[in-house]
Order: C-alpha cells, then sequence, then structure tokens
C-alpha cells in the first residue's frame, strides 16, 4: 500500500497536511519560457513571458504557448500571423520579469523595461537584441482548451511554425548546440520559483536500441 498522499485537482490540496500552496506547476517543472514578442495591427510592440512553452514538433519545427486569458500576445498573433520567441537566459532574467508587467495594449513592454531590439528578418515583431537565440514564427494554429466534460476554458494555446533561426555563434562548439552555455533559465513553481541550466548539471543518456 503506498504512502503517497493523494488528492483530486477539483478539490484542490488543501487536505494534505503541510501543503498550504497547489503543487501543479512546481511537478510539472522546470519549464522553459515562452518570452514572445508580437506586434499589434497598428505597430505597437508587445513582449511577454509565458510559463506554458514547448517544442510540438522537429521536422518543420512547431512550438507554442498557452496563455491564461485572451492577452495581447494572441491578440496581436491572431490578428497578424507572426511572432518571436527569445531565449530567456540568467542575464535577462531581471528584465524578462519586468517585461511580465500588467500593462496596457498600448504600452511598449520593450521600452517599459529597457530592452534593446533587433529587426527580425523573415517576420515584423522585433527580437530582443540580448537574447542569444530567437525563433521567428509564422502562427499556424489556435486551440481553445477544454475541460472533459467539454466545457471550453479561457485558456489559449497559440502554436507556430519556426520559419527563421538566430543563434549566438559561440553557443555552437565540437558541431553541436551547447544548451548551457547560453545559461538558460526556466521556471519553476510558486510565485517567483527559477532554475538555470549548468553544464554540471549535465549527464548523458543514449536510447535503447
Amino acid at each position: 500500500m503506498s504512502n503517497h498522499h493523494f488528492y483530486e485537482p477539483k478539490d484542490g490540496p488543501a487536505g494534505i497536511p503541510g501543503l498550504d500552496h497547489d503543487p501543479l506547476n512546481s511537478i510539472v517543472a522546470p519549464r522553459p519560457i515562452g518570452w514572445i514578442s508580437t506586434l499589434s495591427e497598428d505597430g505597437t510592440r508587445n513582449l511577454a513571458p509565458y510559463s506554458f512553452f514547448n517544442l510540438f514538433n522537429y521536422r518543420p519545427p512547431i512550438i507554442g504557448f498557452a496563455s491564461m486569458g485572451w492577452k495581447d500576445s494572441a491578440a496581436n498573433i491572431a490578428a497578424t500571423g507572426e511572432f518571436v520567441w527569445n531565449l530567456v537566459t540568467r542575464d535577462l532574467a531581471d528584465v524578462m520579469n519586468r517585461s511580465a508587467a500588467t500593462v496596457g495594449p498600448e504600452v511598449d513592454e520593450f521600452a517599459l523595461a529597457g530592452i534593446a531590439t533587433l529587426p527580425s528578418r523573415l517576420v515584423k515583431p522585433a527580437r530582443v537584441a540580448a537574447s542569444p537565440v530567437a525563433f521567428e514564427c509564422r502562427h499556424t494554429q489556435t486551440l481553445r482548451l477544454e475541460t472533459r466534460e467539454g466545457r471550453a476554458l479561457d485558456q489559449w494555446m497559440i502554436l507556430g511554425e519556426v520559419v527563421g533561426i538566430h543563434i549566438a555563434p559561440e553557443l555552437i562548439a565540437e558541431g553541436a548546440y551547447k544548451t548551457a552555455a547560453a545559461h538558460p533559465i526556466l521556471r519553476g513553481g510558486g510565485p517567483g520559483d527559477y532554475f538555470e541550466i549548468r553544464e554540471d548539471a549535465l549527464f548523458k543518456m543514449q536510447r535503447p536500441g
């Protein structure tokens, strides 16, 4: 008989001794950060981080993020069909956090957080100049998430095909991209937990067969 704690998410974890916060975000963690830049139809720049983000296909590369509520990023992508993902590194953690401020759609988060930009090549939204990796993307799908009963949620999964990739040369060595060399950060659980990828955390394991 297992001595694991058990709870049903619909009821919350209140019955588990010593647990004051829902652990879900801490369990499914750390997660890559979707630092997404977009343009509105009138040309206003937008930059926002999303903690539900990942790569979902290899050829062609498809990435996606989920927005809790129909936020500016979602509206801009729906209107223009384009966005850029910017890699968040340890050095960029503070400005990334500043770009998460809750502000109106007329506010330019690049200016708000003091973030310099570089132009993209194939899409109109700018990329973060200091980010060592950026993916230029064109929108492919938006999915509204539903419960098992089919009730629509105010949660939107936005997918895009990566059409252009920028990589800083110092991140390539021995014929491969070196993940830890960029010192990327990942979202953990709780209101402010992040993790940094470092070389000393690396271990290797080959797939069987």
